[in-house]
């Protein structure tokens, strides 16, 4: 009997846990939670963020990534030069490294997207499709945070 009452307690908190949201995969790419920030009325521009892990055994690299959101999306990174923060266009993209986990975040890679078409708000969702080298594309949705949100709420 509490055999039977331990094993009832523990599936039901395995059905309690959250499950992870917003995770895709694609090929052995694992895309995980895309993010992106609410953005001012008046803002021309919005990062998006998120994790790919490669989980194969050669490299891969995201080469682009397209969104109905703005007329213009780029891979960019922001870098110290000395002691002034710099960002720039990734023309080639980003390198996953077979094993590697690379980290779109804010203060480093992040997608771009300039020229919005409308601001970003909280609790939306943004569209873009991840292009990528060998593995091809993928389409995924960014979740919107609040303004100035550092990483998206745990749900």
């Amino acid at each position: 009997m509490a055999l039977r009452r331990w094993l009832l307690a523990a599936a039901l908190a395995t059905f309690a846990l959250p499950a992870a949201a917003h995770d895709y995969k694609l090929g052995t790419l694992e895309i995980g939670n895309p993010w992106t920030r609410a953005t001012p009325p008046s803002a021309q521009s919005g990062g998006g963020f998120l994790t790919i892990t490669n989980k194969g055994t050669t490299s891969d690299r995201l080469t682009a990534v397209r969104s109905t959101a703005s007329t213009t999306v780029e891979i960019h990174e922001m870098k110290m030069d000395g002691n002034v923060m710099r960002m720039r266009e990734l023309e080639k993209g980003v390198e996953i490294a077979p094993g590697a986990t690379v980290e779109l975040k804010p203060g480093g890679y992040h997608i771009m997207f300039m020229n919005l078409k409308a601001p970003f708000a909280k609790d939306g969702k943004i569209p873009a499709t991840l292009v990528f080298e060998k593995a091809g594309s993928i389409d995924v949705e960014l979740d919107v945070a609040a303004l100035g949100a550092s990483a998206p709420q745990k749900h």
